[in-house]
């Protein structure tokens, strides 16, 4: 998915006064190297809460689907472990994107 470059009268209906104000994680890869990911949004699946991060400094780069969990009135990003949750929440957001891309042209 590709992230949308605009500026503060594109019309695109994002409030761009509030784009600094933009949530960072620090996520580490399988080697351990971390990057900096922005969460661009979050959808719903069996009640389950999802969001989707992109890398912030290569926001061109596919997105990454983490499940989020509370606890203690806190929220975590938890990766997605099991195979049939993963096709299930892809296929959503590839469906997402999708829209996102068909909404751009």
């Amino acid at each position: 998915m590709s992230e949308h470059q605009h500026g503060d009268n594109c019309g695109c209906g994002h409030d761009h006064e509030h784009e600094h104000e933009e949530h960072v994680f620090l996520v580490s890869d399988d080697e351990g190297v971390e990057r900096e990911m922005v969460m661009v949004f979050t959808f719903e699946s069996e009640e389950q809460v999802y969001a989707v991060l992109l890398d912030r400094n290569n926001p061109e780069s596919d997105g990454i689907i983490f499940r989020i969990e509370e606890e203690n009135d806190e929220a975590f990003l938890v990766g997605i472990e099991d195979d049939e949750e993963w096709e299930r929440v892809s296929k959503i957001y590839e469906e997402i994107a999708l829209q996102e891309n068909e909404s751009q042209a």
